[in-house]
């Protein structure tokens, strides 16, 4: 089926053949003829499949046939990104159409927004906030909603708008079209899809397994000091350009673009504590490729569309499987190819075996044959399966791990060899090690006490390695 045969009507068609647009997505055959005949939907549908236009076209032209005045159609996004995206689709879709829309969202100052609602509009896209007070103030009105979107729902229900939608539900008509879009359905979503719902159809796109088929996925097991370094060569190795970066948390979002930027690497980051106008700032010069990497958090980039993005790098590893599928689906879409770069440290491995075990695969590590990934193997517990101790370990692993980059820094700054010396020259230097000092640029530097019990304690890692080697060097000399 393609859009000719969806009885879709020629502004429509028209707008579509200039937008390159030639089959319809899964979803979108889907949808479509469902929504054009009235239905109510509860589409489960990932990221990149398709579903702003699977809503978008169908009540284009549902509208134009009809008759009306005031806003008769309503979008309710989370986020202001996802919001101007849906409203760009309905724009781009629209033109020839009589329609007008308008977007609103928090973050800006209100009055151009209300000048445009005064002005009169048949579709509104809006976050849950601005929705509101806007509502509130008396400025928008709901009686005349006839075809009503909950886009991402899930991710509404994580930011706390549930309760903002429900006093947005209780103003609409009974009489009306209701379409919900959710990536998951957590039981909230299923009762509310429940009460929200008529007799409504039910589809189901992209299960877990094809959303990650065409993504090339691999791990690297790195320290957590050293991922900085890690990133910055991977991205200069293989001359990345367009890289998605994602991070827990606001601050280590902008520490990542702050390291990059020093490392002479175009970066600029987006969250929450961000004003509007520099996201969008961030955003237009990611996509026009004014910048090679732009740092982000989960719900930052959460309606996030880019066309031909290569590399999506998971600098943390998210603490949910669902919102891997979601980091990772920012590449790969619409059938291209794509690539998911995790760096995972030791904090991270059980996070990384729920995500193995909700995509059915062992992501492929990659050989650690750089000096920034000092993770060994002997030092990971066995990925297949959660450890009883696991937990109990992560933090002595990592304090292990902190203490040889600290040793390795200093061994690679040092000046001064040490002298072979015999067997048992060896024997007595190993009792007497913690009276030695550590040769750093020059600077003789006594090592702690803390650090000398650490390194006698474990002789596996350092006193054992170096006689194995034959080359019997002290701890501070060249590697």
């Amino acid at each position: 089926m393609n859009f000719n045969e969806m009885n879709l009507i020629k502004p429509l068609l028209q707008a579509i053949k200039e937008e390159g647009f030639v089959e319809p997505s899964p979803i979108q055959k889907k949808t479509i003829p469902l929504v054009l005949e009235g239905k109510d939907i509860l589409g489960c549908a990932q990221t990149g499949t398709g579903k702003t236009a699977a809503f978008a076209l169908p009540i284009l032209q549902n509208l134009s046939k009809g008759e009306g005045s005031g806003i008769r159609a309503l979008i309710i996004t989370p986020t202001r990104e996802l919001a101007i995206q849906v409203y760009e689709s309905f724009d781009c879709f629209g033109k020839y159409t009589t329609l007008k829309q308008n977007v609103i969202y928090g973050g800006v100052g209100q009055s151009v927004q209300v000048n445009s609602l005064k002005e009169g509009i048949d579709i509104l896209i809006a976050t849950p906030g601005r929705l509101n007070d806007l509502i509130g103030q008396g400025y928008i009105a709901l009686d005349k909603i006839e075809m009503f979107v909950l886009d991402e729902a899930d991710q509404m229900l994580d930011m706390g708008f549930l309760n903002d939608i429900k006093k947005v539900i209780k103003l609409l008509p009974q009489t009306r079209q209701t379409l919900l879009f959710s990536a998951t359905m957590p039981k909230e979503i299923e009762s509310l899809a429940t009460n929200l719902l008529h007799n409504p159809e039910i589809i189901k796109i992209s299960p877990v397994t094809s959303t990650v088929d065409s993504i090339e996925q691999s791990v690297y097991f790195v320290d957590r000091l050293n991922k900085i370094s890690l990133l910055t060569y991977l991205i200069k190795e293989h001359k990345m350009s367009r890289v998605l970066v994602f991070t827990r948390t606001k601050h280590g979002a902008d520490r990542v673009a702050d390291k990059l930027n020093k490392a002479k690497v175009k970066t600029q980051a987006i969250h929450g504590g961000k004003g509007q106008n520099a996201r969008q700032t961030a955003l237009s010069d990611f996509k026009e490729g004014k910048i090679k990497v732009l740092v982000a958090t989960d719900i930052a980039a959460r309606g996030i569309d880019i066309s031909e993005l290569s590399y999506v790098v998971n600098y943390d590893i998210p603490n949910q499987a669902e919102t891997y599928i979601h980091r990772i689906g920012r590449t790969g879409r619409a059938g291209l190819g794509g690539n998911a770069i995790n760096l995972c440290n030791i904090d991270d491995l059980d996070y990384l075996r729920d995500i193995e075990k909700h995509i059915g695969m062992l992501i492929p590590e990659v050989p650690s044959k750089w000096p920034m990934l000092i993770l060994e193997k002997t030092e990971k517990p066995v990925r297949g399966q959660k450890s009883e101790n696991a937990s109990k370990n992560v933090g002595k692993e990592s304090i292990k791990n902190e203490e040889k980059v600290l040793l390795n820094e200093g061994a690679k700054k040092t000046k001064a060899h040490k002298k072979p010396v015999s067997k048992k020259g060896e024997e007595s230097k190993k009792m007497s090690s913690t009276k030695k000092k550590v040769s750093t640029l020059g600077n003789k530097k006594t090592i702690p006490d803390k650090k000398q019990q650490l390194q006698e304690k474990k002789k596996t890692v350092i006193g054992k390695k170096k006689t194995a080697t034959g080359k019997k060097k002290t701890v501070t000399g060249k590697r």
